[in-house]
């Protein structure tokens, strides 16, 4: 695993914690927004037709974590959140596939279509974010078993644990942008 792919993790795992295996359906579609998010801009720097400075970039990716922790620590006990968790899903798969913008330029180097490197780069990201979602859904359930904590809690503590690595990333982060 690549360092660099924690804050993928980070995202996945707080926007899934609000949920319980009955809520897969719900899951699934949330994050599978935040895939049509980072193919649109995947898509639109692979053909350069938006470009943005990568420490802003580095910079923006735990911000968007940081944001998803807030959005958990006001509605923690409602894994309904309607339209604006998608919403942000969405918007904020945008600012990470960005991120990925580099890894996809590196494979159409290796002279790879542009379509079969999409496809192919989302397709894995995909299987990877569901696996993230099932680990989360599993700790979740284990935790309730277990009585560790409430569910409420659970999504308290979590939340926080995340925002306090996304802040600090983003402490570490800014100094690059100039």
């Amino acid at each position: 695993m690549s360092w660099d792919a924690l804050d993928h993790l980070y995202f996945i795992s707080v926007l899934s914690v609000i949920y319980t295996f009955s809520s897969f359906k719900k899951v699934l579609v949330l994050v599978t927004a935040f895939t049509i998010g980072h193919a649109i801009t995947l898509f639109l720097s692979a053909l350069d037709i938006i470009r943005f400075k990568d420490s802003l970039v580095e910079f923006a990716i735990p911000c968007t974590i940081i944001a998803s922790s807030v959005v958990n620590f006001i509605r923690r006990n409602d894994e309904t959140k309607g339209h604006l968790q998608y919403l942000l899903a969405l918007v904020f798969g945008l600012v990470h596939g960005m991120g990925y913008a580099n890894a996809i330029r590196f494979m159409l180097v290796g002279g790879q279509s542009l379509a079969t490197s999409l496809i192919s780069f989302n397709l894995g990201l995909e299987c990877g974010q569901i696996f993230v979602v099932l680990f989360m859904l599993y700790a979740g359930w284990m935790i309730e078993r277990f009585r560790l904590f409430s569910h409420k809690n659970w999504v308290l503590v979590f939340s926080t644990f995340v925002f306090c690595l996304s802040l600090q990333m983003a402490i570490e982060r800014f100094h690059l942008i100039h």
